[in-house]
């Protein structure tokens, strides 16, 4: 069975684009943020106030990858700089785990030394808050989804989403109550909730880095549809798929072809096609051999 991998990608412009604006809202916000955490001594809103104080460092990030990505390849990077998209990513992720770990931090010596907190100041703020983040998150999740780039930068802003909900929440229950340990013990809760992305987006980026294969991919599959499909393949190996970013796969393989009806130029074309409409596969290096390989450890079809 076929398998569909064209998803409609945006241009890398108009990410570039939904990145600068959300970044304008951001950088613009975290400034008030911060004032009014300090005023009203919450943590929920100094938390959020840091967390986008690395949202804007992560959008700028974002922003300097889609420019550099577009640069041609040169005779030090043969393959572009695309994957600086990645790299981007992951630096994301971590300092995603690192805000984990402050909020989680400051929490538990809130919880065990609770602060006064000024509910009013903290709702007007939180309020605004939200519909920034509102806003920054709807530009960015109408970007292209299945970049890693804009992912991260997504993930950033919906943390600073939640964090503006749960200041909400700790102003009302402050408001009407005076209990103030609703203010670390929700920060802790969203914290949770941020570390649960951030570490997905560590995983997927770190393993694009490592040159990992698709997770969707079954190679064994694939070798087995080239040989049924195309005539004159005898055996595969040293098959290696590899992407620059999860959209721009690479693929190097050996084809071991039968003596009698293979022909190197058509068959070699045959499988690029293959690659292309089945795989998404768009850049493929094969070499050919005839007979016999010193490498046994390929599929090959029974005698």
């Amino acid at each position: 069975m076929a398998h569909d991998h064209s998803h409609g990608h945006e241009l890398p412009d108009s990410n570039l684009r939904r990145v600068l604006v959300a970044l304008l809202l951001t950088g613009t916000f975290m400034f008030v943020e911060l004032i009014g955490g300090i005023l009203s001594g919450s943590l929920a809103l100094l938390a959020d106030a840091g967390h986008m104080l690395t949202d804007t460092m992560a959008l700028t990030l974002a922003a300097i990858a889609f420019g550099v990505s577009k640069r041609p390849p040169d005779t030090r990077l043969s393959f572009g700089y695309q994957r600086f998209q990645i790299l981007a990513a992951f630096v994301n992720g971590l300092s995603l785990l690192l805000i984990v770990g402050w909020i989680l931090f400051e929490a538990v010596k809130r919880v065990m030394e609770p602060q006064q907190v000024i509910g009013s100041t903290m709702l007007v703020v939180a309020t605004a808050g939200l519909v920034v983040n509102i806003a920054a998150f709807l530009i960015l999740h109408g970007g292209d989804r299945d970049n890693l780039n804009i992912r991260g930068a997504a993930l950033h802003v919906a943390g600073d989403l939640l964090g503006s909900v749960a200041a909400i929440i700790a102003a009302l229950v402050i408001i009407r109550t005076g209990w103030m340990p609703i203010d670390p013990i929700l920060s802790v809760a969203v914290a949770l909730l941020i570390l649960k992305s951030a570490w997905s987006l560590v995983r997927r980026s770190a393993h694009v880095l490592l040159e990992g294969a698709p997770d969707w991919l079954d190679v064994a599959e694939m070798q087995e549809r080239i040989m049924a499909s195309v005539p004159g393949v005898c055996g595969i190996h040293h098959v290696h798929v590899w992407g620059l970013t999860p959209q721009d796969l690479i693929l190097t393989m050996h084809l071991e072809l039968d003596e009698e009806t293979g022909q190197s130029t058509d068959t070699i074309r045959a499988v690029k096609a293959l690659l292309k409409r089945d795989y998404a596969i768009g850049h493929s290096t094969i070499e050919t051999e005839l007979n016999d390989c010193s490498d046994r450890s390929g599929i090959r079809k029974p005698p």
